[in-house]
């Protein structure tokens, strides 16, 4: 390959991440380490909702409400979710997005790296309301931040909290975050 080659494409089908440009959610195209990650061929997800990604529509339509507003505010977006792939199984995900139109809907046309935190992370049965409060946990939100995200009271956030702390038996929320992340306490 000579001074003339196009370096940005070997960049984008040998990236070590997944990467994948949508246009309002709707997969446009992706390197061969995402389609890889999700368990499907490039062909079977170009031109697919990201829905079909998603444990299931509520989650596919919460974590859309959950990302434009800092998409639209500093043109970023990154959290851990949990995601599906093409067998049914969920896994762990680091998602960052980065929008290519920040005007009033930075969903339009974007741009998503997703690494896959499996190997770092196990998959506990959770309930979706469950992964949810997790993911906003570990963003170091409070009870009150999660709770106006997710359209619940705060004493409702609290009574999630407390479930999960039970379930995993941690005494904190650092503990709970560890132990869901498979790391030593």
């Amino acid at each position: 390959m000579g001074s003339g080659g196009n370096f940005h494409e070997l960049a984008f089908e040998h990236a070590l991440v997944g990467l994948v440009v949508t246009e309002s959610r709707i997969i446009r195209a992706c390197n061969p380490r995402f389609a890889e990650m999700f368990g499907y061929g490039r062909d079977e997800l170009v031109d697919q909702s990201f829905m079909v990604l998603y444990p299931s529509q509520e989650e596919f339509v919460r974590i859309r409400d959950v990302g434009v507003e800092p998409l639209k505010k500093n043109n970023r977006y990154s959290d851990e979710r949990i995601m599906a792939r093409k067998d049914g199984s969920l896994f762990w995900c680091r998602v960052r997005g980065h929008s290519l139109t920040r005007d009033d809907d930075p969903l339009r046309r974007a741009v998503w790296s997703f690494a896959d935190l499996s190997e770092m992370r196990v998959v506990m049965d959770l309930t979706m309301r469950e992964r949810q409060i997790v993911m906003h946990l570990g963003e170091g939100r409070t009870s009150k931040e999660i709770a106006r995200t997710l359209s619940i009271s705060p004493r409702t956030v609290e009574a999630y909290r407390a479930k999960l702390l039970k379930k995993c038996g941690a005494a904190n929320v650092a503990e709970l975050l560890s132990h869901l992340s498979s790391m030593p306490h």
